[in-house]
């Protein structure tokens, strides 16, 4: 790790698990990984990358680093290689939404469409809904709506019965009784209704 590349990425670097650490050197060098260190990402693993790639996006502002374009390239292709193994393995709403933004930043409409793909394929409806809840960001918003209202009825129905996902889980199934015509979604929401007006009756 090179001094030059902060003191914040430094430290951070000097913290990373090993198993990150060859990850990382793995992914500079494709096909290099071992199939062990294949099956060894986990949440862990996505703190400390997400961690670092902040750190060095930080790092590739510092107006001092235009003097230095050796080390800003540097930091700029670890902050890719860092970015590249959290888009193959992470299953996270918070990773989700730092990948999109930084893609967002860089107008870089292409890799938001992959992201939105991974996403889809990879991602639980409950996470998806996480992304919504966590960001305030209108195109992160629409992807992850977009990509719920296309799951299956039935994956979106267990939404409801957590809290911080029942508004959304309702507009989903809007989305798709309206939108895609769905009947399942239309006689779900209708028997919402139905539970929510004897609910009221019952209190009132």
């Amino acid at each position: 790790m090179n001094k030059n590349f902060g003191k914040r990425v430094e430290n951070i670097w000097k913290d990373l698990r090993p198993v990150t650490k060859q990850m990382l050197e793995g992914a500079m060098r494709p096909g290099k990984l071992t199939k062990r260190l294949k099956f060894s990402y986990d949440a862990h693993s996505d703190w400390e990358l997400s961690s670092l790639l902040n750190a060095l996006d930080e790092q590739v502002k510092d107006t001092s680093l235009s003097e230095q374009p050796k080390d800003l390239r540097a930091i700029r292709n670890l902050a890719d290689v860092c970015a590249g193994v959290l888009e193959a393995r992470t299953e996270s709403a918070e990773v989700f939404i730092q990948l999109t933004r930084r893609a967002l930043a860089r107008n870089d409409f292409e890799r938001v469409d992959k992201l939105a793909d991974i996403l889809f394929e990879r991602f639980t409806a409950g996470e998806t809904a996480e992304v919504i809840r966590q960001t305030e960001l209108a195109q992160i918003r629409a992807i992850a709506y977009e990509t719920l209202a296309v799951l299956p009825t039935t994956l979106v129905v267990p939404l409801l019965e957590d809290p911080l996902y029942f508004e959304i889980a309702c507009n989903v199934l809007e989305q798709q009784a309206v939108e895609f015509e769905s009947e399942e979604a239309r006689l779900v929401l209708e028997h919402l209704g139905e539970e929510m007006d004897l609910e009221g009756d019952i209190q009132g």
